[in-house]
């Protein structure tokens, strides 16, 4: 490392310098993964620039700093959201994504730059992505807003059906709220025990590293709230949506990128919360596959609000 930082770092290329800044911080070198994507950043990759605002965005990593985040996804969305080909790029999901993360931070505000909470303009912005650039994670955001009513009216059906779209196409954020929902007799829906259980196992199941706590959490919740009984009647249940609700080869691919174990959880009675079958979809490599929009849900389709240049106060 001391020579690391004597010696800048040389790639043969910008897509070298973000493959292993990717790889290096899937293993945690954050430091390493910081100077690879700044690299690429700086000769123009797209990609380079999303993974390095990733690594600035990332609350559990040693580098963050949301200022700088929130500068290169507003840099990604200027250059890019206008003249990216949305079906034939398949750098347009990560110009999705960057105005997905554009638009959280407008929705909660940036206190170090001066950036005050605008719902209504995050709204838009997320209407944005989920329309044009087919982004689910803007899509799961936006059926959010629909439940508490921040930047839109409160409608409820609009959100859980937005929710149980996606949750049948295998988004685990979308399985996890939704099932909390059903646990907790919220948003219109009625207590089920049953889906609220199938639905979080799946969800634990696909959850990417990013998010698994917060889906953890509510799966202890779920699991330890109800009796051996119920759990074992909905077994059934649980392994008819494991078949039909989980991601299916050709689905939107996690670009989920840090480190997050899994911890060893119990109930209060000392039963143990059962092992996912498997660890959640990894990361795929950046110039992957030609198109990765992945298709547009019917419930989803709109117009499209036009996209400017952002500065610190989130106008353009």
């Amino acid at each position: 490392m001391p020579a690391l930082a004597r010696d800048p770092l040389r790639f043969v290329s910008p897509e070298a310098a973000v493959e292993q800044g990717v790889n290096a911080y899937r293993s945690g070198m954050f430091t390493l993964a910081e100077q690879a994507l700044r690299y690429g950043a700086d000769r123009g990759s797209l990609l380079g620039q999303y993974f390095l605002a990733r690594l600035y965005a990332d609350p559990s990593g040693p580098l963050t700093d949301h200022p700088r985040a929130y500068k290169l996804y507003a840099l990604i969305v200027q250059q890019y959201s206008t003249i990216i080909d949305v079906d034939d790029d398949p750098r347009a999901r990560y110009v999705g994504k960057s105005l997905t993360a554009l638009a959280q931070y407008m929705l909660r505000g940036l206190p170090e730059i001066a950036l005050k909470p605008n719902p209504e303009r995050a709204a838009n912005l997320f209407q944005e992505a989920a329309t044009f650039f087919r982004d689910q994670d803007a899509q799961f955001e936006l059926a959010k807003l629909y439940l508490t009513g921040e930047g839109v009216e409160i409608n409820h059906r609009q959100a859980t059906s937005r929710l149980s779209t996606l949750a049948q196409v295998g988004h685990a954020s979308a399985q996890a709220f939704l099932a909390d929902l059903y646990w907790r007799a919220k948003g219109g829906l009625p207590h089920d025990e049953g889906r609220a259980l199938a639905l979080i196992t799946l969800a634990v199941e696909n959850a990417p590293a990013h998010e698994r706590i917060w889906i953890e959490d509510i799966y202890q919740s779920i699991f330890c709230g109800m009796s051996a009984g119920v759990r074992q009647q909905s077994q059934g249940l649980v392994a008819s949506y494991r078949h039909r609700y989980s991601p299916r080869p050709g689905a939107e691919p996690q670009d989920a990128i840090g480190l997050a174990p899994r911890a060893v959880r119990t109930c209060s009675d000392g039963t143990p919360l059962p092992t996912p079958p498997h660890e959640s979809r990894a990361l795929e490599t950046p110039i992957a596959r030609k198109s990765m929009a992945g298709p547009r849900p019917e419930a989803l389709q709109g117009g499209v609000i036009g996209i400017g240049v952002y500065g610190q106060d989130g106008q353009r």
